[in-house]
């Protein structure tokens, strides 16, 4: 599991994101790139990482489940995903 505050900072930078899209958007459409620069770095959604709901992780990460690769394994193994199963042939 990883720490509480990766998962706090995590969801700060989500708050400065929806705080200053608009700003950002208004910004970008007129051109005004040396404005944009003086917002806070956190509030560009390329800043944001995606993170494995149950341990943290940051790599490996599948968008359509939230989990990382080693939990995804483990879950299917147990059969608690649904359409999935390990493949033989």
């Amino acid at each position: 599991m990883a720490r509480k505050s990766l998962f706090a900072r995590e969801a700060k930078r989500k708050r400065l994101y929806e705080k200053y899209k608009e700003i950002r958007e208004t910004l970008k459409k007129e051109g005004r790139y040396d404005e944009m620069q003086e917002l806070p770095r956190n509030s560009s959604l390329i800043r944001q990482r995606n993170r494995c709901v149950v341990t943290g992780r940051q790599r490996a990460y599948y968008r359509k489940f939230g989990l990382s690769r080693l939990v995804f394994r483990e879950k299917a193994l147990r059969g608690e995903i649904p359409g999935v199963k390990k493949a033989s042939w």
